[in-house]
């Protein structure tokens, strides 16, 4: 009887073993494609359109952290951030470097890397006052440079430019790197407001904002861009510096360009009230994170230059901070990657053999006329001999 039951557990586990074989062998081959995980990332470090990658239908795994996206329009779901540093440098490796849109060898359809072809976020976009990039071989002085440049423009030192190698490497490799930083203040700082719920659900959160009757100083920062209802509604917040504040609730879209699109097509036909009254009122949850991911989505896979090189992208890295309260604003973002060059596998050589051992044909034709002069079939090599 003992023995019996001892078979069984031994088939029980023994199936158990093979379903995880499975899974792993699966979840696996869908990472090295970049894409979402049936069962579990088994420990390691991936992501699916610069977030973490997990089992559910939009390929974004439900965690505590701040997914990524890597442009505007990837799709996004709840709790994600996206800052234009990692596109800048994208746009110098396929603009400056690759000279041709980066295609993946294996996996020409990715769509993160076609968003990120399209180049929707360039240094037209952003004042040069406020970002540094530059790219180079990986070399202990372009790591100086960078260290160097970012002091002096932003006071600032880096956060993931040790995770990059900067000696013994080829020289026919390169990084990319980018900072961007910006500060802003509000002419008059908002009023701490009590704190409270968010979402009915998340206690004691931090809000500052308006009261009803504030000072029209105040108020006069604030511009309603559109209001349907309290749980749909764009205002913009103004501040000293030359940037807006746009806060939107319940404005949909599968993407940040679709959200935000959506608010400029509503802001067209809003024809309500854009002042702020003293009747209304303003509540905005303080934002603090610090962020920083491995962009395993576009590392490792091979393309190729525009002169037939073929080169992988070795690491992909970003940071972004993000702070907001009643007194402003600040951001910092970097992001960098190390593009190596690559060798294909030289194509098998196939020993080719050309022994005429057995039936063949024979032609002789003069080197400036088109029909030959003799032709023979040779089948019984013996009568020819």
């Amino acid at each position: 009887m003992k023995k019996k039951i001892f078979i069984a557990v031994l088939i029980i586990l023994l199936i158990l073993i093979l379903i995880f074989l499975g899974l792993f062998i699966v979840d696996t081959k869908r990472m090295k494609e970049g894409k979402p995980v049936v069962f579990s990332t088994w420990g390691r470090n991936y992501s699916i359109n610069g977030v973490d990658s997990g089992n559910n239908t939009n390929g974004n795994q439900q965690t505590d952290e701040i997914q990524f996206a890597l442009t505007m329009d990837d799709k996004i779901d709840k709790d994600t951030a996206w800052c234009g540093t990692f596109q800048l440098i994208w746009n110098d490796l396929k603009n400056d470097l690759a000279k041709q849109d980066i295609v993946f060898n294996e996996y020409p359809d990715m769509e993160v890397v076609k968003n990120l072809n399209k180049g929707s976020f360039t240094t037209d976009d952003i004042s040069e006052n406020s970002y540094y990039k530059t790219y180079g071989h990986p070399t202990i002085e372009l790591k100086n440079q960078i260290e160097n440049a970012i002091k002096e423009k932003f006071n600032e030192t880096s956060d993931i430019l040790d995770d990059f190698q900067w000696s013994d490497s080829n020289l026919s490799d390169y990084i990319l790197y980018c900072m961007l930083k910006k500060e802003f203040k509000f002419p008059v700082a908002f009023k701490t407001l009590e704190s409270g719920k968010f979402a009915n659900k998340y206690n004691d959160i931090e809000y500052f904002g308006l009261e009803k009757n504030s000072e029209e100083q105040i108020r006069s920062q604030v511009e309603v861009l559109y209001y349907k209802n309290d749980d749909e509604f764009v205002v913009k917040l103004k501040t000293e510096q030359n940037d807006e504040v746009i806060l939107a609730k319940g404005i949909d879209g599968n993407t940040f360009n679709e959200i935000y699109n959506n608010i400029v097509e509503n802001e067209k036909q809003y024809d309500g009230d854009r002042t702020f009254t003293a009747s209304d009122e303003l509540k905005v949850p303080k934002l603090d994170f610090d962020e920083k991911r491995r962009l395993n989505e576009v590392e490792n896979k091979a393309f190729l230059f525009s002169d037939g090189t073929t080169y992988k992208i070795g690491k992909a890295l970003q940071t972004i901070e993000f702070e907001l309260d009643e007194e402003g604003g600040k951001i910092k973002s970097e992001a960098g990657m190390s593009v190596e060059m690559t060798a294909m596998l030289p194509e098998e050589v196939k020993e080719r053999k050309f022994y005429l051992d057995d039936k063949f044909t024979i032609f002789l034709k003069e080197t400036d006329k088109d029909i030959p002069y003799f032709a023979a079939m040779i089948n019984d090599i013996t009568k020819f001999e």
